[in-house]
């Protein structure tokens, strides 16, 4: 149990700090768009490349990293309602973010930059231009979409699993469903994809506010 109550806590804390991230990386993206060619991405990393990896989605692997502990309090608190669900949620979930940090380019893009910069041949900064182009399709392609796909399902799992018990209330697991719902397209998918994942960041916030303070109360339980 005391295993379960430390676990509770951290997914807990974790589940705030992803919240908090949310409006830093909108903000970041809002005052700083980013690039949208290799050559421009080059030229923000050798300008400062704290913000070209900001640009690039540092924030959203720290997120990533955070979201492991969220479900594995999810996993814990759902298994004994029902195990095969829950077991399922949480290995794609895996899967999917393994997908994602397989997608990320962020210090490939800033080696990359640096020999733009130091390189003095037309030529050889031609290629890496390319080098860089096959990278930023890399960065929004397969593995991305299988990482947004499968964060979605977990999201709908576990939500629906949470409508079949009082653990989390039957308005957390609405919220959840109706987040999934949204994430089911990802944000890659054009115009389409764009506005959803937007939109889908409302229900997210309640659904993680909502968990996050059971996991506290969950915490307090197991003392």
């Amino acid at each position: 149990m005391n295993e379960l109550k430390k676990l509770y806590r951290i997914a807990g804390i974790a589940t705030i700090m992803i919240v908090i991230l949310i409006p830093i990386q909108i903000f970041i993206f809002w005052m700083y768009p980013p690039p949208s060619s290799p050559k421009e991405f080059f030229e923000l990393f050798n300008e400062n490349w704290i913000l070209g990896l900001l640009s690039l989605d540092l924030l959203y692997i720290v997120n990533n990293t955070l979201i492991i502990f969220v479900y594995l309090g999810l996993y814990a608190a759902l298994k004994k309602t029902n195990l095969e669900y829950m077991t399922i949620a949480l290995v794609i979930g895996f899967i999917g973010i393994a997908s994602y940090y397989s997608s990320t380019v962020n210090f490939e893009m800033k080696a990359l930059s640096q020999q733009y910069m130091d390189s003095s041949s037309t030529e050889i900064k031609e290629q890496i231009i390319s080098s860089g182009n096959l990278l930023l399709l890399r960065y929004k392609g397969t593995a991305f979409d299988i990482y947004y796909i499968l964060n979605a399902l977990t999201l709908i799992i576990s939500s629906r699993v949470m409508l079949m018990d009082d653990t989390f209330s039957k308005k957390t697991a609405i919220w959840g469903l109706v987040a999934g719902g949204l994430m089911i397209i990802p944000s890659s998918a054009g115009m389409l994809g764009l506005v959803l994942s937007i939109v889908s960041l409302i229900p997210w916030i309640v659904f993680s506010i909502l968990i996050a303070k059971r996991f506290f109360t969950l915490d307090k339980m197991n003392e």
